[in-house]
């Protein structure tokens, strides 16, 4: 790097230009009923939830934290749960809010239990709806309804997961699960499809490459109920992976993003050179 490219690189960082590129290294999971609470446990920061330890610093020396979020159902909570995530559309929403804020995901898988079975299932999309299944405690739909103001009522956002590198890693993992994307179908119109909603909601609103904190994949997994912890543990792992080796494709290296600064810089001083000698 030239001295001249190193003190105009400089003079940007003092001026704030390249906040746009302070995208995070961190993902963020979230659970629902279990199986998918207690098989996100070794990614959680509080002691109480994860006495063992957070295991996502750094996961695999991949280069990525994993961040994970989730209710606990003590005798009697079955349905709605206690703590992060309750099962209830008002909690979910202040949740997702505080959380997000925190964390600044650069990608986010948000699990909930579905149908029966062994399912390992990614939905490709879901909805912005104004009528919700009721939930278990009052007001039972969302406030506001529909949860997203800036679209309108029915809209769609897509998954934006490597979809189909997941099904085929979860498949391909002698795991005994049943992994397939649900093309034709939504998340449902209860609970599981409004935090997926938040999820790829989030996604669109973060995908700007010039955001300050940018976002590049999320999208939701229905885990069947019959899913032991241990398998919902190992697939979970195996899709982390793939999202993973996926990102390594998309996020800018610090050195590329650098690099890439410093030609510009250096194009921009030739170009005025040029042009102060021609005056």
């Amino acid at each position: 790097m030239t001295k001249k490219c190193g003190l105009f690189l400089a003079g940007l960082l003092l001026t704030g230009w390249t906040q746009g590129l302070a995208f995070t290294n961190n993902i963020l999971l979230t659970g629902y009923w279990p199986p998918t609470n207690e098989m996100l446990r070794q990614f959680s920061t509080n002691s109480i939830q994860n006495p063992g330890g957070w295991q996502g610093g750094n996961w695999e020396g991949r280069g990525y934290n994993i961040h994970s979020y989730f209710p606990e159902f003590p005798g009697g909570s079955f349905p709605v749960g206690e703590g992060d995530f309750e099962v209830d559309y008002q909690d979910t929403s202040k949740d997702w809010a505080r959380i997000s804020n925190e964390i600044k995901p650069l990608a986010i898988i948000t699990f909930s239990r579905g149908s029966g079975a062994l399912d390992w299932e990614l939905e490709l999309r879901q909805r912005n709806l104004q009528v919700w299944v009721n939930d278990y405690i009052a007001p039972f739909q969302p406030t506001p309804s529909p949860p997203d103001g800036t679209a309108p009522p029915g809209f769609i956002r897509f998954s934006s997961l490597p979809m189909q590198g997941i099904v085929d890693a979860v498949n391909g993992a002698g795991l005994g699960l049943n992994g397939f994307i649900d093309n034709t179908g939504f998340g449902g119109g209860f609970l599981s499809e409004f935090i997926a909603y938040h999820g790829t909601w989030y996604h669109d609103e973060h995908a700007d490459p010039k955001d300050q904190y940018r976002n590049f994949a999320a999208g939701h997994i229905h885990v069947g109920t019959n899913v032991s912890v241990p398998q919902g543990v190992a697939a979970s792992e195996v899709s982390l992976r793939v999202l993973t080796d996926h990102l390594d494709t998309m996020v800018p290296e610090p050195s590329t993003l650098l690099a890439g600064l410093c030609g510009l810089t250096l194009l921009a001083l030739r170009r005025y050179g040029r042009s102060s000698r021609s005056q």
